[in-house]
């Protein structure tokens, strides 16, 4: 198993807290897969208007952290370190359990297709094993 904890994913991502939505990478294989975590506290940010008498994860959040579960994948190719991921777009989207805090998000992806730059992921996201979201992510390496 390949493991990363957050500084080594920000080795990878150019992503940054507030918008870094990737904990840790339990396992993956470049360009092939990544399963990662995100641990959903309280006191993230969007919780503070979204909604404020029901915290609820945005469904745009926890797809983009699917999306940088992938590109940890994709960008961790010997011939893509340095560059960026970027999405080409979103299909077969379903949201089917609302992610709330102290939720332990599962996050996975799963490289189906790439031609070139660009190519398509296989996501899933869990919590507790019940299905929150799933997904093809476009993405475009750039």
């Amino acid at each position: 198993m390949n493991y990363l904890n957050v500084k080594q994913i920000e080795e990878i991502l150019p992503h940054r807290h507030p918008f870094l939505l990737v904990d840790y990478i339990e396992d993956y294989e470049p360009g092939v897969f990544a399963v990662g975590y995100k641990c959903v506290t309280f006191r993230e940010d969007f919780f503070q208007g979204h909604f404020p008498n029901e915290p609820v994860m945005p469904g745009v959040f926890i797809i983009e952290a699917l999306a940088q579960t992938g590109a940890v994948a994709i960008l961790s190719k010997e011939e893509n370190k340095g560059k960026i991921a970027y999405f080409g777009g979103i299909d077969k989207c379903r949201f089917k359990h609302k992610v709330i805090p102290g939720d332990k998000l599962r996050l996975e992806t799963k490289i189906i297709r790439q031609k070139g730059p660009v190519g398509i992921g296989e996501v899933l996201a869990t919590v507790d094993g019940r299905l929150a979201a799933k997904a093809e992510l476009t993405f475009m390496i750039g």
